[in-house]
């Protein structure tokens, strides 16, 4: 029998009829089974990889040896990397010294200080995250100051048009730092109570008090921030009544009810902590029209949902975008057009925050009278559109209002769409499909890591600054570079823990690369870069480094995805991560990666250096 060549570091291994192996390099026998990876092939054969522990770079050892003394790193030689190499300009000794604690359990640890293998386990650790993981921006501005972690239509597991409602998704969204939910409140089919889906639609309803009991439950698990309940509401009187009763049951003293409706501004959020927002406007289909206005009688559209679900499966079958009529596709949408007088007062005192109309046009709601702060909401068809006319004004409605931005009704699948356009005019609640995945989901994750994941992101001054319009910042401006980014690979790690043997193949460990990007204004988001592919290695090691021209920072987000390259077909996916630039700290360090969800690996991460010039 023929054997076969030996490939790549890999080798091969014939199995006998009668049990036996034999080796194309049959000292393998000798090594221990944990330093070797074996593919079976055909049955017959198996290729044989030792794993490797990729080996510290060189220009890290030059570091160990630069700031310590005879092979040991002491506490106050540590704290001297940390300020000099690593720009922590506010590190004190007792940082250090937590730092050693945090490696004692270590076999590598010695009590007179941290040998090289020590030093390097704690470049790789969780002492040395490239972001800051405590809130440190200044939360005594309004509300208006900050961009808010918001999410579109909370409930939904799946689709916008057939997936089942329930509360575990909202569960979810807070433990995440998700600050915003969205609910969407019909009668039942009896009228005689309230639930929670996208109406119009086929998508199986919840119950209110369930998604209520979840967000009183877990609104500050991850943050003690306030929480805003945007309520889409299609109640009648009665209903409103129940709901109101509903609110402040569940929520009692968690419930903030301002003074009076015509706040200046906002409050901060270091005043709300861990109370509950409800912002809402009663419903269209009870409004007096102006046919109706002299009966006094408000009407109701009586629309079977039969007929309402044919009409919704006949405006998403509808190619093209430009194609939809924005009126139609967000009728169910636009709360602005609504009359708040009509409510009852219970339900009326149950607002915190007021939406505004939009029915006499975004010109006059934009110059209208800014003595009362309030919120206005747009899709992204409209933002996109009226930035093009209206961009410095939206701006500076931004500065004491809310501007809340939600996805075009054609993303029946959950996508989501650039929150650059959103957050570049000042728009703090740039709402999210939380329940789908893709790289504009993970910019929006990667913002809000900032500020120690609290849900509240301080807005850069320029988008405050209020003067002349030519002082009012655009986006889209040819902004010159402020500053460049420089991002260094070193190499990664955790891969064989995190994922299975043949993950990524069936016949060789993978062969990794990275895409590295800026996703931000127009200005910072034309380029990305590719690295090497490193060929059947678990522990790959790149020292590949890029550099970034930034025009406006302060919006950049960095973007970093890992691939198995497979020449035969799609690659395969191997983590990802997002960091807010402003956030990111220089010198070497730790990346942890993300699967598609957002959700943290345990083990995998990278070995990085950011220096800004």
């Amino acid at each position: 029998m023929e054997l076969l060549p030996q490939t790549r570091l890999g080798m091969y291994t014939f199995q006998l009829p009668s049990g036996e192996c034999l080796s194309t390099n049959s000292h393998l026998e000798e090594t221990p089974f944990f330093d070797i990876d074996a593919f079976q092939i055909c049955f017959l054969f198996k290729r044989i990889f030792k794993l490797r522990v990729a080996e510290p770079p060189e220009e890290i050892e030059q570091l160990f040896d630069q700031f310590s003394e005879n092979g040991t790193m002491s506490v106050d030689n540590l704290l001297k990397f940390m300020i000099y190499y690593q720009k922590e300009e506010t590190a004190k000794k007792e940082d250090a010294q937590e730092i050693f604690n945090s490696l004692r359990h270590l076999n590598i640890f010695q009590r007179k200080g941290l040998h090289f293998d020590a030093f390097f386990r704690y470049l790789y650790g969780d002492h040395n995250l490239p972001i800051p993981n405590k809130v440190h921006h200044d939360m005594d501005f309004p509300l208006a100051h900050y961009f808010l972690y918001t999410g579109h239509n909370s409930y939904l597991t799946g689709n916008q048009l057939s997936s089942d409602s329930s509360s575990k998704p909202i569960i979810k969204a807070l433990r995440r730092g998700v600050r915003v939910i969205e609910l969407d409140l019909w009668p039942n089919s009896e009228k005689n109570d309230v639930e929670v889906c996208h109406g119009g639609t086929l998508t199986a309803p919840v119950d209110l008090n369930k998604c209520l009991h979840a967000i009183r439950d877990h609104a500050f698990d991850a943050s003690e921030y306030p929480v805003v309940i945007t309520f889409e509401d299609h109640l009648p009187p009665n209903l409103q009544d129940k709901v109101a009763k509903m609110v402040a049951k569940t929520f009692g003293t968690m419930l903030y009810r301002p003074e009076s409706e015509n706040l200046e501004e906002f409050p901060s959020p270091n005043s709300l902590k861990r109370k509950i927002l409800i912002s809402t406007k009663p419903p269209k289909e009870y409004l007096q029209t102006q046919d109706s206005k002299g009966k006094g009688n408000a009407q109701m559209l009586k629309t079977s949902s039969k007929k309402e679900v044919a009409q919704t499966e006949r405006l998403y079958s509808r190619t093209g975008s430009d194609t939809i009529d924005e009126g139609q596709v967000d009728e169910g949408e636009l709360i602005e057009e609504e009359d708040e007088e009509n409510a009852v007062p219970e339900y009326r005192n149950l607002i915190a925050i007021h939406a505004t109309k939009l029915k006499d046009g975004l010109a006059k709601v934009l110059g209208s009278d800014q003595s009362k702060a309030k919120r206005l909401s747009m899709s992204e068809q409209q933002l996109e559109n009226a930035i093009y006319i209206h961009g410095s004004e939206i701006v500076r409605f931004t500065q004491r209002n809310l501007l809340r931005i939600y996805p075009k009704g054609t993303r029946i699948l959950s996508t989501n769409y650039d929150p650059h356009v959103g957050w570049g005019h000042g728009a703090q609640m740039v709402a999210f499909n939380m329940q789908g995945t893709g790289k504009y989901l993970w910019i929006m994750q990667g913002m809000f890591r900032a500020n120690g994941g609290c849900g509240y992101v301080k807005k850069p001054e320029f988008l405050l600054k209020n003067g002349l319009q030519s002082d009012v910042f655009d986006p889209n401006e040819p902004w010159h570079v402020q500053t460049h980014l420089k991002v260094k690979i070193y190499q990664g790690e955790g891969w064989h823990l995190d994922f299975g043997r043949t993950a990524f193949d069936q016949c060789s460990p993978p062969d990794f690369f990275i895409k590295l990007g800026i996703a931000g204004v127009p200005a910072d988001t034309y380029r990305r870069e590719k690295s090497r592919v490193v060929v059947d290695q678990w522990a790959p090691v790149w020292n590949e480094e890029f550099t970034f021209p930034l025009a406006v920072p302060e919006l950049a987000v960095l973007r970093i995805e890992v691939f198995d390259y497979d020449q035969a077909k799609t690659n395969d996916f191997a983590g990802q991560t997002c960091l807010p630039v402003s956030e990111l700290k220089s010198g070497i360090r730790a990346v942890p990666l993300h699967d598609e969800k957002g959700d943290q690996y345990r083990h995998t991460r990278l070995l990085m250096r950011f220096q800004f010039d």
